[in-house]
Order: C-alpha cells, then structure tokens, then sequence
C-alpha cells in the first residue's frame, strides 16, 4: 500500500475506492459504503489494512454529512463530494461507520500496528484522522 499522508484518503487503497466510487452510479454509491464498511465491522479476524483503508475513507465520507462533520477536502477523495457535494446517506450508515472505525482501532488491526509502528511517542497523526471523524458518529 503506496501512503504519502495520514489522512482517510490519502494511501492508494482508499483513493482507488474512492474513484470507484465517483464512478458509479449514483444510486449505488450508498450500497458501496455500507459494504466497505461493512467488511471492516464484520471482521474477526486480524482486520487486513487494504479492507481498514476503504472503511476509512468510507466513515470519512459519512461523517461529512452528519452534523459537526468536517467537510471533504482531498483531492483523493471522490470529486462528486468536494466542495460542499452530498451523498444520500442512510441514518443507519453513522451507526455502522463507527463500528467500523472502532474495530478499526482494536488491537486486531493491521492499520493500527501499521501505523503504531510507524510513529513514536504519544503523538500519532494517523490515529487522529480517524478519531476526528469518530466524534461526530454515534457512540
């Protein structure tokens, strides 16, 4: 997995799956955020990085939407939600976006010993551009 930032888009995985989603049909592009979360949730096993990287940028997505949501910013992200753009997003989809982030962040993650490894000290750049979005989601 090629990642030049610590944000929810910025690695090759969640920037593949967001320009799969900006080309989808826009009735579809619901379902395909619920299953990316979905298989980040549902997991339990040890949750493969590539799967925690789509859920990501998927919870990013949700959590832009909700209230007290940051806006979607990156140029990685999916074009159709840049400058203000919406997606249709089922009330359920915040429930399961932090689940997602949640298992995410377990000990059985290979995203999170990823990226605790790559950082030293209580300072963890990664972690904090998942717990930004984690806050505007149901508890």
């Amino acid at each position: 997995m090629g990642t030049w930032g610590n944000g929810p888009f910025d690695n090759d995985t969640a920037a593949d799956w967001c320009s799969d989603l900006d080309d989808a049909d826009v009735a579809k592009r619901p379902a395909m955020v619920r299953e990316a979360l979905n298989r980040a949730a549902g997991e339990d096993g040890y949750l493969d990085a590539d799967i925690a990287c789509e859920a990501i940028a998927a919870a990013a997505i949700v959590a832009a939407q909700q209230p007290g949501g940051q806006p979607i910013t990156s140029p990685y992200a999916p074009d159709f939600l840049l400058n203000g753009g919406q997606l249709d997003v089922p009330g359920d989809l915040a429930v399961l976006a932090a689940r997602a982030l949640d298992r995410i962040m377990s000990t059985d993650s290979e995203w999170r010993d990823l990226w605790q490894d790559a950082t030293a000290g209580d300072v963890n750049p990664a972690f904090d551009a998942v717990c930004g979005p984690r806050r505007v989601l149901p508890a």
